[in-house]
């Protein structure tokens, strides 16, 4: 017996105004007003130096002359275009972000349209009511598509990194849209929906190499089997798909092989890195993945779980077996990954987010009840204090939280915003009446159970990002290092050498327009060295760079950070 039971009016679509308005409050905070900050200045130097530089640096991948190979170049190409197109406007920064608003459309919409195919499947549809009444497919895969959504948006992972301009963003929208495909491959198995498999697959290897698209393809292979496609024709599909994957891959591959760009071909280290990426599962992959994990995919994972304890029972469920073999062969990739990345994550989420939609209806209204209540409390407790920090900040009092607000900021004046207060405010008085909504209304709808969650975590990251956000800039941006860097260096310098990160490189080369020395390389008379105020081999470091003798010009740091360390050097003649 199918473990769902629903009526008719369990199943109303959420009003598209409303899922539009989430879609944008969740997205625009955060891409709006923050400067690159050490997690995505790295990602963003690479995008500004595409834009800025010739055809080389778009094939050959650097940071103002630092080779970055790590990932492919996709994510990089994207931002660098938004950058040509828009960056008069809007100012590089902001510009390279629009790539971040398509790639967080892509994939909410794949992900709604894939719920929306299985939703309205026969054996996804809840159980026939004796006299009626139960919703139709369409309505049913509707209100599941919407469930999926809210249940995606309301992941705290997403929301961490579905704002940096990273290439793990594109990659787990990337999956999203390997998911609707791959549903739409399994119900017509032709040529065409092999082909935009594969279109999909090259798309994820230009993003992050190509471990994660053969993984996935095998997983679709499996799948093809499990659900009764005739061998042959899958192997000459997958075969396509593979075709497709390369000949996208071969975009970048072959004219990066052909040009040597700056005298060198970026495909053989970026093949390396890819290669150092898979190894025997170690206790530390494993470690992480638990230990982010249980974070990171919340709420998604608890309901997720449900889903496949609750439909156990049934027999080619696609919209469990799916997912889950697609869940299965990326966490499989993550945990034989020797060095794990916590964004690598985000590729497992939309499978999560999948199957946790089909979890919801097979669960009962009182955990459901429970689930909302702990949203409301949990979620307004948080926003409260938030508020009351900021106004703790402002007037210092209370005192006690005026004093932890500002001691990670020293010397950090805050000020008023109007703007940022009239946001935080609305939406504030949006998540009142919200509340008010649910605890009123009595009939049960079922994207009920996550709208709460999801709204709540949408509050607290506006409350953040505008009520902290000039504190946060000031903590965690390099724009007055970079400029106090440059306002002591003299204006014919010719070229800098330095150690520094690639988030400071290009934070500097941003922000100061510092001239640091390029992929050519040779000697520079100037050298800027990163170190900690509790370096011990100080000597290594000048034998080293060779600033024995020189003059330093500056030396400082960031005020919210006691131990980094910058100092420029003039060397000696």
């Amino acid at each position: 017996m199918k473990p769902v039971r629903l009526p008719a009016a369990a199943t109303l679509a959420l009003p598209r105004w409303a899922l539009f308005a989430l879609g944008l409050l969740y997205i625009l905070p955060g891409l709006i007003g923050r400067d690159p900050w050490k997690d995505d200045a790295g990602s963003f130097g690479i995008m500004w130096t595409m834009a800025r530089g010739g055809p080389s640096d778009w094939l050959y991948p650097n940071i103002a002359g630092l080779p970055a190979l790590e990932d492919g170049p996709l994510a990089f190409w994207l931002g660098a275009v938004c950058i040509k197109l828009f960056g008069w406007l809007l100012g590089d920064v902001l510009a390279a972000r629009v790539s971040n608003l398509g790639i967080f459309v892509m994939g909410g919409m794949s992900l709604w349209y894939t719920a929306f195919h299985l939703g309205r499947r026969p054996e996804a549809q809840p159980l026939r009511l004796a006299f009626g009444g139960q919703p139709e497919p369409d309505a049913y895969g509707r209100t599941l598509a919407d469930t999926t959504v809210l249940v995606y948006l309301g992941s705290l992972g997403l929301l961490l990194y579905s704002h940096e301009t990273l290439a793990v963003t594109l990659q787990g929208s990337l999956v999203a849209y390997f998911l609707y495909r791959a549903v739409r491959y399994i119900e017509t198995a032709s040529v065409r929906n092999a082909a935009l498999v594969g279109l999909s697959l090259g798309a994820l290897a230009l993003t992050r190499g190509p471990l994660s698209p053969l993984a996935l393809l095998l997983a679709l292979l499996l799948c093809t089997q499990l659900f009764h496609i005739p061998a042959g024709n899958a192997l000459r599909h997958m075969a396509l798909a593979a075709a497709a994957a390369v000949a996208v891959t071969l975009v970048w591959i072959l004219p990066a092989s052909l040009v040597q760009p700056y005298g060198q071909s970026p495909i053989a280290q970026w093949f390396g890195s890819n290669v150092h990426q898979f190894a025997l599962p170690g206790w530390a992959s494993i470690k992480a993945f638990f230990r982010v994990g249980v974070w990171f995919f919340w709420p998604a994972w608890p309901f997720a779980g449900w889903a496949i304890w609750a439909w156990r029972r049934q027999q080619n469920m696609l919209h469990i077996v799916l997912p889950l073999t697609f869940l299965g062969a990326l966490t499989a990739l993550f945990l034989c990954d020797p060095t794990p990345e916590n964004g690598d994550l985000l590729k497992l989420l939309p499978p999560l987010a999948l199957m946790a939609a089909f979890g919801l209806p097979t669960m009962k209204r009182g955990a459901i009840n429970a689930i909302d209540w702990f949203s409301v409390m949990a979620l307004t407790t948080l926003a409260a204090l938030v508020w009351l920090f900021w106004i703790a900040k402002l007037t210092g009092w209370p005192a006690k939280l005026s004093h932890n607000a500002l001691k990670l900021v020293p010397g950090f004046t805050p000020e008023f915003g109007i703007v940022a207060f009239t946001v935080a405010a609305a939406v504030s008085i949006g998540w009142i009446w919200l509340v008010r909504w649910r605890v009123s209304r009595t009939r049960t709808v079922l994207w009920r159970a996550v709208v709460l969650s999801s709204s709540g975590l949408i509050l607290l990251w506006v409350l953040l990002m505008t009520l902290f956000l000039p504190d946060l800039n000031y903590s965690k941006s390099y724009a007055g290092v970079a400029q106090a860097i440059a306002a002591k260096l003299p204006h014919d310098a010719g070229c800098i050498d330095t150690n520094v990160a690639p988030a400071q490189r290009a934070s500097f080369a941003y922000f100061g327009r510092l001239p640091f020395a390029g992929m050519e390389g040779g000697q520079c008379d100037y050298v800027l060295l990163q170190d900690s105020v509790k370096t011990r081999g100080e000597r290594d470091l000048t034998r080293t760079w060779g600033t024995r003798g020189g003059t330093l010009l500056w030396e400082g740091r960031r005020a919210s950070d006691r131990d980094e360390r910058f100092r420029l050097y003039r060397r000696a003649p």
